[in-house]
């Protein structure tokens, strides 16, 4: 029951990402592509989730020395969707790489560019 629990608490914040990510897709779909869209959500999912897994890993950190149970629970449930969706937008990244290489970043030729007083 304690698992049911806390998995009620971070409903909303579930919601919350689907609803953000979704109006993403759209807005990027309406003005490049379908492909383009996939990658900008991929980077900014990327970007929010290890940002929210940060800041509720030291959250928790705080519940803990500071002997606060119920906020390290819920710090810690939240930080576990954090982390999982981290991975699960890793994965995506990957497949969404396999299928589209021409999004790759692709190395940059070195260059040297001479200056006073060696131009010539």
């Amino acid at each position: 029951m304690g698992l049911i629990a806390r998995l009620s608490r971070i409903v909303p914040l579930v919601i919350l990402l689907a609803v953000v990510a979704a109006i993403i897709y759209l807005v990027v779909t309406y003005r490049h592509s379908p492909a383009r869209a996939k990658e900008v959500l991929i980077q900014v999912f990327t970007w929010v989730c290890g940002v929210l897994s940060a800041l509720f890993g030291v959250a928790s950190v705080y519940a803990f020395f500071d002997n606060a149970p119920a906020v390290l629970d819920l710090t810690l449930s939240f930080m576990a969707v954090g982390l999982v969706g981290l991975a699960i937008t890793r994965l995506c990244n990957r497949r969404f790489l396999k299928h589209n290489p021409h999004y790759r970043k692709k190395r940059l030729a070195a260059t040297t560019h001479r200056r006073w007083p060696w131009q010539r």
